[in-house]
């Protein structure tokens, strides 16, 4: 296969036509011109169809269309990147959270760090309905690669193999999907492939249904996966279904009400043992070249954007250019100019020992520490974590600056090991001396020594979810990682604008899921809202 990183991102329409013969009306969906759709049969003739269809699956995490940045997008109603998969889940996991807030009045983007959004808010749709996207692309494919389609189409014997391989993969990106539903909208509609692909109302699923899914897929996903470090890279293996495992049982006391730490346990031990390495630089893991300097031996999944192939406003162009304004100097971010609207409160700033911590990446000058006005830049310290240069400072492949080729860490080592480290202080078994070694590796990396490890005593509960800050800031956790502690909502934890006031307020904890979307329920009845919206 052809690698993903630099090459089969390019994709012909016929690969998006072909998913899109389910009915969309719950959603806005765009749907190509049906002169350019070919037929199933017509498609799958060729056996390079089905790599080419791998590939938009894969792609779906990264691109927003048919065109680049604008003018064929997949999710209609609202600006092309504002749909992209990172960037909506990033929006919703982060701005809601004492790690990142926004200058911006685009609609209604304040409102997620405020908690006041709403069941109409157009980001919470189009985040919803880019899972749901991506979610058809899977079942399309998993649709059209039966054991029975694939033996009457002609195929040898080694074709079909390596197809069945790829239906591995096709259910582990279905599962991780399903379980971005879980985790932020709870009971949803929940569609396999088994379903009619013409007009239909799914019912909606139970939180206990959606979960036992999302298990039984990834268990079935992770026995015909590669092997960690067999597969080509960012495809995934079978460590990233443990991943997806361990991240679904780390949070099953909220999803069902049963703690299942000893089950996340046994899945982060298979990983934490697998060969995995953490890099050597916490800076180089957020660099242009994150898929070659070695940071890609820690990342466990990560989502390739290519500044040449996957010219999209979200992902890592969104990242990379929305925390640079003010003093910062674009050029070292190997960017033409920045967009004035992501920074950090303080909240987050007071958990470092500044100038000590590597991970301590605040640009400090001209920005004030405290947020008096949200809508000024300069009020909050900014993040200079992402940063489109190599190793050597060498600006990325796009030659205007615009678009990036850093690649997505959605989860590597270092947090598998902080996972392991709770898991143990919530008594889900595992070994005391492997859970303290595990921190204080993150430690002896994050402070170049062994100067601030922690003794057993240190390990509490408080401490690892400002270690999981510390280390993983703006990498899409946040939000869970404060349900999950029971901090998110409610006044235990209160940091600067939360609720809408200057120095916080608690929130409601209905909050603590988004609404369904209006128009998912206007487009399907059977659904039901979350209590609150």
């Amino acid at each position: 296969m052809k690698n993903l990183k630099y090459n089969i991102l390019k994709l012909t329409l016929s690969v998006f036509a072909l998913t899109m013969v389910s009915c969309f009306a719950d959603l806005d969906q765009s749907n190509p011109n049906s002169e350019s759709l070919l037929s199933s049969e017509e498609f799958f003739q060729d056996s390079d169809s089905y790599v080419r269809f791998l590939a938009k699956l894969y792609a779906g995490l990264a691109t927003t269309g048919q065109e680049g940045p604008a003018g064929n997008p997949d999710i209609s109603g609202i600006d092309e990147g504002e749909s992209q998969y990172i960037r909506g889940y990033w929006v919703m996991q982060e701005l809601t959270t004492d790690e990142a807030i926004i200058a911006w009045n685009d609609k209604s983007i304040k409102d997620f760090h405020y908690q006041t959004w709403s069941s109409g808010d157009l980001f919470i749709n189009a985040t919803f309905s880019r899972l749901d996207f991506q979610v058809k692309n899977c079942n399309e494919f998993l649709r059209q690669t039966t054991d029975e389609k694939l033996q009457s189409r002609g195929l040898s014997d080694s074709e079909i193999t390596e197809i069945q391989g790829f239906r591995a993969e096709a259910r582990y990106l279905r599962a991780l999907s399903y379980w971005h539903f879980l985790d932020m909208f709870g009971s949803v509609g929940l569609v396999d492939e088994n379903d009619p692909t013409d007009f239909f109302l799914p019912e909606q699923a139970s939180q206990q249904e959606l979960f036992n899914f999302i298990e039984s897929e990834l268990i079935a996903a992770a026995d015909a996966l590669p092997e960690v470090g067999t597969n080509e890279y960012p495809r995934a293996d079978k460590g990233a279904a443990w991943m997806v495992l361990s991240k679904l049982y780390m949070n099953a006391e909220v999803y069902i009400g049963t703690p299942k730490y000893t089950d996340a346990i046994t899945y982060l031990t298979k990983i934490n043992t697998a060969g995995y390495r953490l890099h050597d630089s916490y800076e180089e893991l957020f660099l242009a070249d994150n898929n070659t300097n070695g940071s890609q031996n820690e990342f466990i999944f990560s989502v390739a954007f290519d500044g040449l192939r996957t010219q999209t406003y979200g992902g890592t162009t969104f990242l990379t250019h929305a925390p640079v304004g003010g003093t910062m100097d674009p050029e070292e971010f190997g960017i033409n100019g920045g967009w004035f609207g992501i920074r950090t409160t303080s909240a987050l700033v007071s958990k470092f020992q500044l100038g000590v911590d590597s991970r301590d990446q605040f640009y400090t000058d001209g920005q004030s520490l405290e947020i008096a006005d949200v809508a000024s830049f300069t009020d909050g310290y900014t993040i200079s974590k992402w940063k489109n240069v190599d190793v050597n400072g060498v600006a990325g492949s796009d030659a205007t600056g615009n678009f990036t080729d850093i690649d997505f860490p959605m989860f590597r080592l270092a947090d598998a090991y902080l996972m392991y480290a709770e898991a143990y202080v919530r008594d889900g078994g595992g070994n005391a001396a492997d859970a303290l070694n595990y921190v204080n590796q993150v430690r002896t990396r994050a402070f170049g020594g062994t100067s601030q490890n922690i003794g057993s005593s240190g390990l509490t509960l408080d401490f690892l979810l400002d270690e999981r800050a510390r280390e993983l800031h703006w990498e899409g956790h946040r939000r869970t990682d404060l349900i999950r502690f029971g901090k998110f909502t409610g006044g235990s934890y209160i940091w600067p604008w939360k609720g809408n006031v200057p120095n916080g307020a608690p929130t409601s904890s209905f909050r603590n899921l988004f609404p369904i979307p209006a128009n998912a329920i206007a487009g399907n009845p059977k659904l039901q809202q979350n209590p609150g919206y």
